[in-house]
Parts: structure tokens; sequence; C-alpha cells
């Protein structure tokens, strides 16, 4: 078997291999040997002579075409393995940017199964004539069974495989939810016909009837678990219906069902949630779990809430897996890492973590606290509602309803000899202070509030009664944070931003000259040049010096001022060292922050 070239770093025209890594009885291989492509390949300065032979040996023993092994191996870039391929064997070479979703043929004409089996997506249709591209150019030797099952006749164009499978993917799964509504509306149709136009009023009960509203709702959540959304949110407005997913915390229209059908949604909805579906006037919380297989099991929880034009319902996906994230997960500098673990290991103190909702602060919180759970402790939490649930800690779920807030499960949480406490949220002057004196008496508490930065925090304990010479001595940590979309590493491209305005938004001459700056593009693998999210944080540790300054009641500009002085980094700072590293681009840190 023929010893591998050694792959290395990309350079600037996409090859993946330098002259010299081929071994030396491979580099006199004639070009008249090659096929169509590789010899193309060749021809554009792609690749060596002998490494494309090599390539195309290891694709035949791979049983893989040579444009699939050169994809799926990352050695050449989509675009530029379309176009070689294109000229190679005189094709026409669509392009991705006149692409437009509402232009496409409706999937119900087109044979679903198989334009995913072989990577086809359709692009006009006029009369009987079907065009469409292909990501190889094997697969046009293929087309002869989409003309079979649309008795169309069909013409193939390439298109780079990036792009064309991340519009193939939409193209399907907006083709499926177009199923589904059209399923609705007949439903909503047939509704109508059998008890008149006052469906809405009507009272609603799971019955055969709601058939198709339980299919579309099924599809619907095990679609938002597909495409990793947070939250899900059914719509309802005076002419028109939508749902939306959060996908890397943007809403995303995904679906736009009968208006007609808000109630019975609605009321499916309440009903997997174990909710009074006939009280339509008051705001009911809840939850649904959802079993995918015998292995997983997905949490919901929900929330309906009256509006003029009927029920908004939202769900929030409860991934469990976010309960068992470690703190070398979070996106912490290593700084901020040793900074949060030496104050998690203190034996007392008090540990805040703040940011709007959505920004992660419960998660931050778990992390620590798995740090923290051994068999030598124990660890007791109240939150509203308890969402991610962690073998060894004993949770509570606050009910305000019956007398059970936060300051009464942190008195009984005292009486019960615990190490270290983590309250949901810190939302008053009573719950502050018996936080505070626990903190002084031995106990680790970690805590939120709803505050813009570390600094502010501080003086909205001020400002809730808590005295300063309390809050000196018993607050250690404090974390602002938010959460922004993590650049997809297989589309992203460098950004030609001006060197003025990199100096304007905050970045130094050496760290212009030095750093690469990457901006989103969009492939297959991502949702518009994004892919997960990470942490941006902003610490500020209560030392002598921020000490002193609480006993002297700065305000927080004075207090953010002399955290900086000290090196320690502000939110967006932070996000600038994550704009360098990469991780994500210069416009999402605006968007967040």
């Amino acid at each position: 078997m023929n010893p591998p070239f050694p792959p290395s770093s990309p350079s600037p025209s996409g090859t993946r291999w330098v002259d010299g890594d081929e071994p030396a009885h491979e580099r006199d291989v004639s070009a008249h040997a090659l096929g169509r492509l590789t010899k193309q390949l060749v021809d554009d300065g792609r690749l060596t002579t002998a490494k494309a032979a090599y390539i195309e040996r290891e694709a035949q023993a791979s049983g893989l075409s040579v444009m699939q092994y050169v994809l799926d191996r990352e050695l050449i870039p989509c675009q530029i393995a379309a176009q070689s391929a294109a000229t190679a064997y005189g094709l026409t070479l669509a392009d991705p940017k006149e692409w437009r979703l509402d232009g496409l043929p409706p999937l119900h004409e087109m044979p679903a199964r198989l334009l995913r089996r072989h990577a086809i997506l359709p692009l006009s249709r006029q009369g009987q004539h079907l065009t469409v591209a292909v990501a190889y150019p094997s697969t046009l030797a293929q087309l002869d069974d989409l003309q079979f099952a649309t008795g169309l006749t069909i013409e193939g164009v390439l298109a780079p495989r990036d792009q064309l499978m991340l519009m193939l993917d939409h193209y399907v799964s907006h083709g499926d939810r177009s199923g589904a509504e059209h399923e609705l509306e007949a439903a909503h149709i047939a509704l109508n016909h059998d008890h008149g136009d006052n469906v809405e009023n009507t009272g609603i009960t799971d019955t055969g009837d709601d058939a198709p509203v339980v299919r579309f709702i099924d599809k619907i959540l095990k679609e938002a678990i597909h495409y990793g959304a947070s939250d899900i949110h059914f719509e309802p407005y005076e002419h028109h219906f939508r749902i939306r997913f959060r996908i890397d915390g943007v809403l995303q229209e995904t679906a736009h069902p009968p208006v007609g059908m808000r109630t019975r949604i609605a009321a499916r909805l309440k009903v997997m949630a174990q909710l009074d579906i006939s009280e339509r006037r008051l705001p009911q919380d809840g939850a649904i779990r959802l079993k995918l297989s015998s292995q997983r099991v997905i949490d919901f929880r929900i929330n309906s809430l009256p509006t003029v034009h009927g029920e908004k319902v939202v769900l929030r996906i409860l991934n469990p897996t976010m309960a068992q994230r470690g703190i070398d997960e979070l996106g912490f500098t290593p700084a901020q890492r040793a900074l949060y673990e030496r104050s998690l290991h203190a034996p007392q103190g008090m540990i805040l973590v703040t940011g709007p909702t959505g920004s992660g602060k419960t998660v931050t919180l778990y992390a620590g606290l798995n740090a923290l759970n051994t068999q030598d402790r124990n660890i007791s939490t109240a939150e509203d509602p308890v969402e991610l649930r962690i073998s060894g800690i004993n949770q509570v779920t606050v009910a305000p309803k019956i007398g059970l807030d936060f300051a009464t499960a942190l008195r009984a949480f005292l009486r019960q000899d615990p190490d270290v406490v983590m309250i949901g949220e810190i939302r008053d002057r009573e719950t502050a202070d018996i936080a505070v004196k626990a903190s002084q008496t031995g106990h680790l508490v970690l805590s939120t509030l709803h505050t813009n930065s570390a600094a502010d925090t501080l003086t909205r304990l001020a400002n809730m009664g808590v005295a300063a010479f309390n809050i000196a001595s018993s607050v250690s940590l404090v974390i602002a944070q938010r959460l922004v979309r993590r650049l997809c590493p297989h589309c992203r491209r460098h950004a030609d931003i001006p060197y003025a305005t990199l100096e304007e938004e905050g970045f130094s001459d050496e760290e212009i000259a030095t750093s690469t700056i990457y901006q989103a593009v969009g492939c297959h693998r991502c949702t518009s040049g994004y892919s997960g999210r990470i942490g941006i944080h902003e610490m500020l540790p209560i030392d002598a010096t921020i000490t002193r300054s609480i006993l002297r009641h700065d305000d927080a500009l004075s207090l953010a001022a002399q955290a900086r002085q000290a090196g320690y980094p502000d939110l967006r700072r932070h996000g600038l060292i994550k704009v360098m590293e990469g991780m994500t681009s210069l416009e999402e840190i605006n968007r967040v922050l």
C-alpha cells in the first residue's frame, strides 16, 4: 500500500499539500495518465502531478469518485473543486447567490428521498423540463432515476457541494413543514365545514379530529431538537400564525400554520403539559416530557400567555447535557478560570453570576456545582424552576403561591448543615440578607442577579439595602457574561476590515498586525455561518482595593475603572479576544454588546 502524504496547512490557493511532500519515487508521473478532473486540478496549479496520481489511486481504493474524495478530506475547497470540475467536463457552474428557497419547484412534486440520496437540488421547472444542481459530475449518470420518478426531462448543472447541501437541507425541511401545514389547512377547512365558523370558540379536546395537529406538533418538537433550538415560540396574530425557533440565540421563522388552528395548537400543547385547557385568561406554566427513544428523553418547560389574538405558547427545551458541562467548556481565559476555581474552593463566600435572561448564567453555576459535587459536600439549590437535574445535589423548586420562596428555602437549607448553597436568583432584600449571612458563617453561596456588568451588581446589592460592609465581607467574585455565536470552522473566511475601523473597535496596532479576523459565510454544517455558542465574561474579584471602594460607596463606573486598572478585562475586551482567536466574528460581538 502506498504511504499517505502528510497534509500541511492550507495554502492561499486552497491546496493542502506543497512540493516535496510526496516520496521521491512518486514524483515522476505522466500527466497523460491522469483523469479529467485531476488533470484539470494540476493545470490549475492546485495539485502536483504526483499528488494527483496518488489521489486517483486512493479514491479508487476507497470506492469514491475523485471529486468526493478530495471534498470529504477537505483537500480542495468546494468552490475551487466545482470550478475545476466544470471546466474539465464542460459543465455549467451554478451560482448559489441566485438561489431563493421560494423560487425552487414545490417539494411535493419531487422524490425527496431520491434527492437526499444523490445530493440533487431542483432549481427550476419550465413545462416538462427540470434543471437540477449536483455536487459531483458522476451524479449526472444517475439522473435517469430522477427522470423516471418525475417523468420530466432533466438537465444537470454543477454546484459547490457545501452550498448545495445547505440549500437542499433547507429545501427538504421547508417542504416537509409545508406538507404538514397543508394537512393542517385541510383539517381546518374540514372542521369549519363540519362545525361552522366558530371553531375558535369551541371547547378543544384531544380527539381524533386533532390527529393532524398532533402530528404537526410532534414534527415541530422533533425538528427543534434536531436543529439545536433552545426555545419554540407559537405566536398568534390577527391575520397570521407563526412558529419560530431560537437557534444559537437568534429567532428564526420556521412555519406558518393556518391562523384558524391557533386554539387547537395551543390546546394540544396544554394537554401535553397537563394544563387546564379551559383556562385561557391567565398565564400557565407546565412541563412536557418527550421520549425520543429508550435512551433519550427531552424535557420542555412550557408557558402560555393570553394575548389579544389568542394564547402565545413558548417552550424552553431543556438539554440534559448542559448540566454536565465542565468549567473548561465555558469559554474562560486561563486567568478567569483560575479565579473561578479559586473562589469555588474557598471555605466560604459568595459568587454572583450576572447577565440578561438567556446569557448562560445557570450553566456557569452548574459547571461550578459539578466541580464541587463530591461525597464529602452537602449541596442544596433553590431554583424557579429546577431546569437541569444533577445526581448528588438536593434541588428544590420554589413555589411562591404556597409560601415557598427563595428566602424560605434558604432558611430551611441553613438548618440542614449545608456546605454549598445555590440560589436561582436574588430578587429582594430578604433573600439578599439571608444569602449574605450564610456566606459569612462558613457557607459557599452561588447565585445570580440581572444586571448588565460586574460593577453594576455591587451597586444593585447596595440599592437593595444590603449594607456596604456586608457586601465587602461576603462577596468574593462577580462574573458578568453573555453568549455569542461561535463561527463555523468549516466555512469561516478572512474578513477584509479597514485598519481605521479595527482601531475604532478597540484593537491595538500590534493586534491588528498579528491577528486574523474571520467572518461568517454559511455551509451545510452550520446556520448562517455559526454553529453553537460560547461565553464571554467579565470578572471582578473582591480584593482589598475593591473592598475600600465598596466601603466608600463608589459608583459602578469607578468600580469598573479600578477593575480595568487591575488587569481584569470587561465584556467587550473579552469579546475582542474571542474575535482574535477566530472563535467568533466582530459583527457578532457588536450584535450582543
